[in-house]
């Protein structure tokens, strides 16, 4: 004799309230009431006002800006709903921060994502569903299942939209390659790729181009951009080679003040990205926000009814 369904509670931390909403709403479900403030100190203060014995819980929260007060709001509400009986805690993460640091590439630093990945299991995560992993090998890095979604499928349908001119597909390093071939086998199109040298943790240069792209539209894409740097140099470079309408798709646009400054300036005309954290617009500058709930919601209801989430990463319809 099979056992009932634990009942799906969602739960949101206050990082992207928004994005937890309109999960809720794809899914048909109500949003968790959850009481989040901070003492005077600063200290983080969380109370689920809900019963969830028994309960398969799920918290959306980003690691988004400011990352560390975030992180540790999610760690405090997993270990409330942990010490409420829980049956599963799944950890909704649109955006996984320091997902960056993980190697040990100079003498004495952290691999601060393993770190995040034991804190999270340390206080009672049974399950992670994130999106746009910096690196996919961070789920290794996980002693507990990890469900990897990507935003491609949601970028894609929008994009073909959008690029009506002959295009070339860019990454604007040589780390993002192979993302910039699947986005490049999708919409049908060649691939280039922009050779970079790191300056600073803020800036960057672009050295040279391998690939054609006079003469077409292009489209650069990346997991994450935080300063722009990387987008704006490779797109000034591009520009010299030929290139017409330049466009950045990105997964997490978790802009800083000085990415704004870069992008106004910058020879791109349209940044496209995610909700999967909250997005700065940018004054006199075209950045579309794409929608990530109903994904994320489809994820969700996969793990709640122990299906597979294989065929989210499927994209509908053909190459153009």
């Amino acid at each position: 004799m099979y056992a009932l369904q634990p009942e799906m509670k969602v739960f949101s931390g206050s990082a992207n309230m928004d994005l937890a909403r309109k999960i809720c709403d794809a899914i048909g479900t109500p949003l968790g009431q959850a009481t989040i403030s901070s003492f005077p100190d600063g200290e983080t203060y969380v109370r689920i006002e809900e019963n969830i014995r028994g309960r398969d819980v799920f918290i959306i929260q980003p690691t988004c800006p400011p990352t560390n007060q975030h992180l540790m709001e999610l760690l405090i509400m997993v270990d409330a709903a942990r010490r409420a009986s829980a049956d599963r805690i799944t950890a909704v993460i649109p955006f996984f921060g320091y997902a960056r640091q993980d190697r040990k590439d100079q003498p004495r630093v952290p691999i601060t994502a393993k770190l995040v990945a034991n804190l999270l299991h340390a206080a009672g995560v049974s399950r992670v569903l994130t999106m746009d992993l910096h690196a996919q090998q961070v789920q290794g890095f996980f002693d507990i299942p990890v469900d990897h979604l990507y935003s491609m499928p949601v970028l894609i349908k929008y994009l073909r939209t959008r690029l009506t001119r002959k295009t070339v597909v860019v990454s604007p390093d040589l780390g993002g390659l192979k993302m910039a071939s699947a986005y490049s086998q999708a919409l049908g199109t060649n691939l280039a790729i922009v050779a970079k040298q790191r300056k600073t943790a803020t800036e960057t240069e672009a050295l040279y181009v391998i690939g054609e792209v006079d003469g077409c539209d292009v489209l650069l894409v990346d997991d994450l951009t935080e300063t722009a740097g990387t987008l704006t140099s490779a797109a000034g470079m591009l520009k010299e080679r030929g290139a017409l309408n330049i466009y950045a798709g990105v997964a997490h646009a978790v802009l800083v003040d000085l990415a704004i400054q870069r992008l106004q300036n910058s020879r791109i005309e349209e940044l496209i990205t995610t909700n999967s954290t909250p997005v700065r617009m940018v004054e006199g500058f075209k950045t579309t926000v794409l929608c990530v709930s109903e994904l994320l919601g489809e994820g969700i209801k996969r793990i709640h009814n122990d299906e597979s989430v294989s065929s989210l990463f499927k994209i509908d319809g053909s190459s153009k």
